[in-house]
């Protein structure tokens, strides 16, 4: 036997040291590059063998093992594919960021006679992938690596050696199978990788549905590892609905049912494969705080990852699955995928197709409480994309269901719309925490004297999206809680006696007298259209910031909670026989020191229905007691 020492290439140590520590993010991915390689040469043969039967015909089934040895301490990756010789291993492991598989593409490419084989030779390897790098992180677990290895076709075997420092060897090897064997030997503390357990979990997570058996051990009997079939690569009426769940637990480590299955293939200048669910309940982490998406990206049927940022955009991030692309190269941006000009444009497509299948949901009327079940559960994550992503905002808005003052059932927007009162030019909303709160707001009572609808907002999202959105098919989004009502321009609800107002100089005088006492505590007082039943409110200025809003932002602390809070407007209700009362207490002599509690009193009930904090309950209790003391005198 003859052996041959030769060195890297210039700079190559320090590459493999890069390899080694810092380009994977997880130790584990070694496993799943061996064994991408090992498929690699078996798709190599396979494809060589349709001209050249005699190179397989040896040893037809194509398979990878996974051989252990616990006290040589050796975990060996075996293909029986094409092998290489000589010149393929200075080339292909003596040089960093060159591929086998790359150069057999391009020579493939060369030797076609015409533009219809060369495309016919290009479908046939399909699931050839373009490593660069994906061998030398071996040396992540490994302190010395050994190939060996005969090329289909030749008699003589070879064997490659190396710590990975800077040398390598080569030396002539007699009675080698055909194929290739990568022996680590590991290094301390990476004992792991010798446990059938431990490798049979990395196979499932990683190379599953690798289409070549992955076998653990040598012999008849050797366990397979892998189902070795892509279901996503299947067509759709070979698999059956029992196989889509089935799939759907695996991939998505749920137990509820998928509530939608999407399954077609992207064709064009850009080809990937999509099988994606939509649960049927809540992923738990849904809300977590960095919006991750747990689709799985797999390159020619080779697992990639399961968190590509940019494969999806977040507001569709309670999807699972699996998005597999014949094109991203699988190559040193593999954990970078994120900045990948093609990953964007299979983004673009998967989120044309996902709100294209959800908008016909929406739109069948017969199974409006499925749609119904899918919004509770996603709906606050779907109105993330009416301000995250402008290009689908009408497709958004279409999907968009809300509870409403008109009943129990939810509503589009264009139902909305359909039912306006006459006179009405915009689409009222009141946002708050909680539904039967929001239903029992006071700004709400002019609303229902009118029949007029209002939207009820509770998803922490509403407070973002609606100022971003401003409109719907020219109708302005406007609080309930902001600015006038204009409810006097809205035609319709019941028609009911006038009841009798303060006169207007007995209120002026009050709302004076209110003005002068509460002049550092509100904005202004003035009379209000929304009120029917409720002595006073609280309502934001026509720009100031949402009275709701402004306690979610304290809350998150995106608002100091010892900051100052905008001051409001107090609107007070003519016919309530209370200020009425308090209208002609205001003429009298004296009635700015009389009626002090009393105003306060009134501004404190509103910011008690509001929901706000008292910010002196000592003196409210005081105000009080003594106000129900005159009252029992």
């Amino acid at each position: 036997m003859t052996e041959e020492r030769l060195s890297f290439q210039a700079e190559v140590s320090r590459l493999l040291d890069i390899v080694a520590h810092s380009l994977y993010s997880e130790k584990e991915v070694f496993l799943r590059e061996l064994v991408s390689n090992a498929s690699d040469a078996c798709d190599r043969l396979r494809y060589a063998a349709l001209t050249q039967p005699e190179l397989s015909a040896d040893d037809p089934n194509l398979k990878v093992r996974l051989i252990v040895d616990k006290e040589a301490r050796t975990l060996t990756v075996a293909d029986n594919g094409i092998g290489m010789n000589r010149e393929d291993l200075v080339e292909n492991l003596g040089t960093i960021a060159r591929s086998g598989t790359a150069a057999f593409m391009r020579n493939l490419k060369e030797n076609a006679k015409d533009g219809a084989k060369e495309g016919d030779a290009k479908k046939d390897v399909n699931l050839i992938g373009q490593f660069g790098v994906g061998f030398y992180s071996a040396f992540m677990v490994a302190d010395r690596v050994e190939v060996l290895t005969r090329k289909a076709g030749e008699t003589q075997g070879w064997r490659w050696l190396s710590d990975g420092k800077g040398e390598f060897t080569i030396s002539d090897v007699a009675d080698l199978p055909r194929g290739t064997q990568i022996r680590l030997h590991l290094r301390e503390g990476d004992d792991e990788y010798l446990e059938e357990h431990r490798l049979s979990a990395i196979v499932r997570k990683y190379s599953d549905h690798i289409a070549i058996p992955i076998l653990f051990g040598e012999g008849e009997d050797a366990k397979s590892l892998n189902s070795a079939s892509a279901l996503w690569m299947r067509s759709k009426n070979e698999i059956t609905a029992e196989q889509y769940t089935e799939f759907y637990h695996h991939v998505g480590h749920a137990f509820d049912d998928p509530w939608l299955t999407l399954h077609w293939r992207a064709e064009g200048a850009i080809e990937y494969t999509n099988l994606l669910f939509v649960p049927s309940s809540k992923p738990f982490d849904l809300f977590d705080p960095k919006r991750a998406h747990r689709v799985k990206l797999y390159v020619k049927r080779v697992f990639i990852t399961d968190s590509a940022e940019g494969l999806l955009p977040p507001y569709l991030r309670f999807l699972r699955g699996v998005v597999d692309s014949e094109d991203l190269p699988l190559n040193i941006s593999r954990e970078m995928l994120q900045h990948n000009p093609m990953l964007a444009k299979i983004r673009a497509g998967i989120t044309r197709r996902v709100l294209s299948e959800l908008g016909k949901k929406a739109r069948d009327a017969e199974k409006a409480e499925e749609y119904a079940a899918f919004w509770e559960n996603f709906g606050a994550v779907l109105k993330e994309g009416l301000y995250d992503d402008y290009e689908h905002r009408d497709d958004l808005l279409k999907l968009m269901r809300f509870r409403s003052t008109a009943g129990d059932g939810l509503v589009s927007l264009e139902e909305y719309l359909g039912r306006m009162k006459e006179g009405q030019e915009a689409i009222f909303t009141i946002s708050g925490d909680d539904i039967e709160t929001l239903k029992r707001s006071p700004q709400l009572e002019g609303f229902k004297a009118k029949g007029v609808e209002v939207l009820l907002l509770t998803d922490p999202v509403d407070e973002f999206w609606v100022p971003s959105v401003g409109s719907f098919q020219d109708k302005p989004f406007k609080s309930v809680t902001r600015g006038g009502a204009d409810l006097g321009k809205i035609q319709g609800g019941e028609e009911k006696p006038a009841e009798e107002k303060a006169s207007e100089g007995e209120l002026t005088d009050l709302l004076a007298l209110l003005k002068l006492t509460l002049q550092d505590a509100v904005k202004d007082v003035r009379p209000s259209e929304r009120l029917t039943d409720s002595a006073v409110c609280l309502v934001a200025d026509e720009n100031d910031m949402d009275m709701h809003l402004e306690r979610l932002l304290k809350q998150h602390k995106q608002l100091g909670m010892d900051a100052p809070a905008a001051k409001r407007i107090l609107e007070v209700n003519p016919a309530h026989p209370l200020i009425k009362r308090l209208a002609e207490r205001a003429k009298a002599s004296g009635a700015a020191t009389s009626l002090d509690d009393a105003a306060w009193l009134l501004l404190d009930q509103a910011r008690i229905v509001e929901g706000e904090a008292l910010p002196d309950p000592a003196a409210f209790a005081r105000r009080l007691a003594s106000a129900m003391e005159k009252g029992l005198a």
